[in-house]
């Protein structure tokens, strides 16, 4: 007995070339110890296995990808609600990834310390006393009250 199954229609140049938009999110995190340079890590979603993550940055990022370590991160129950129930935190998987040979990664400096310039020094002090003696102006008393605070009026 024959099902009647849908198949495609054939279409010239079967099978296409298809693009799909990856289901996972894929963090990059600052480690919180410190990594030899070759090593980078991510926080993965749980369903992701290594597998996927090498593919994943090999595929659409062009990175090589030597190997990947992964760890699950349970969350903490800790924290209480206002009914005095536990509240647990998600758990997260972290996954390290060790480039391919000569590769390297640093983590990007995104708030690099400013260093004041000799010129801006001046207006950032003339500034500071604009606002100082402005702010003195306002807390001072008005003479005509004669001593009788702001707050009270009529």
């Amino acid at each position: 007995m024959a099902r009647n199954v849908l198949y495609p229609l054939y279409q010239l140049g079967n099978p296409q070339l298809r693009v799909f938009r990856t289901n996972f999110f894929v963090q990059l995190v600052r480690p919180g110890t410190a990594q030899p340079e070759d090593t980078v890590q991510f926080r993965i979603p749980m369903e992701m296995t290594r597998v996927d993550l090498k593919n994943y940055l090999e595929r659409i990022y062009s990175v090589p990808v030597a190997s990947v370590r992964t760890r699950v991160q349970h969350g903490s129950n800790r924290k209480r609600d206002h009914r005095n129930v536990r509240v647990k935190k998600p758990d997260y998987k972290v996954a390290y990834v060790q480039l391919a040979h000569g590769q390297t990664f640093t983590f990007p400096d995104l708030f690099p310390e400013r260093k004041p310039s000799p010129e801006g020094d001046s207006v950032d002090k003339d500034l500071q006393q604009q606002l100082l003696e402005e702010q003195q102006a306002r807390q001072s008393q008005d003479p005509r009250r004669g001593g009788v605070p702001e707050w009270f009026g009529l």
